[in-house]
């Protein structure tokens, strides 16, 4: 792989990680407990906790929430552990056998840290 080519994903990868930590803001904040971490929030809705339905709505939008953070949380600290790799200089060598990872798989997943032969 060339330096062109090197730059270009770390360019996709940036922009993914922006678009990853703007949708995480979304529905959260980072956590002051768990660096790099992210807390999901109730937003800026008020609830009248004498109503029981407005609760329950509450309860069930952060549950769904939790869920959407932790997959995009997840998201973020792969495209994370690709920049360390450029800086490394190991991004774009398969995690498994050694070899580089095929041009295409990186095209379609950035942050790839095997070939086909070897995804999971």
């Amino acid at each position: 792989m060339n330096k062109r080519d090197i730059e270009k994903f770390k360019k996709l990868l940036l922009t993914e990680s922006n678009q990853l930590e703007e949708e995480l803001n979304g529905i959260g904040q980072k956590s002051s407990s768990a660096p790099g971490g992210w807390e999901v929030t109730t937003g800026d809705m008020k609830v009248d906790t004498a109503d029981d339905n407005e609760m329950a709505d509450k309860f069930e939008e952060l549950e769904d929430n939790a869920g959407i953070a932790n997959k995009l949380e997840g998201q973020l600290n792969e495209v994370k552990a690709a920049l360390e790799r450029i800086e490394k200089g190991t991004y774009g060598t398969c995690e498994t056998c050694g070899k580089p990872i095929e041009i295409e798989r990186l095209e379609a997943n950035p942050s790839a840290r095997n070939s086909i032969k070897h995804k999971h």
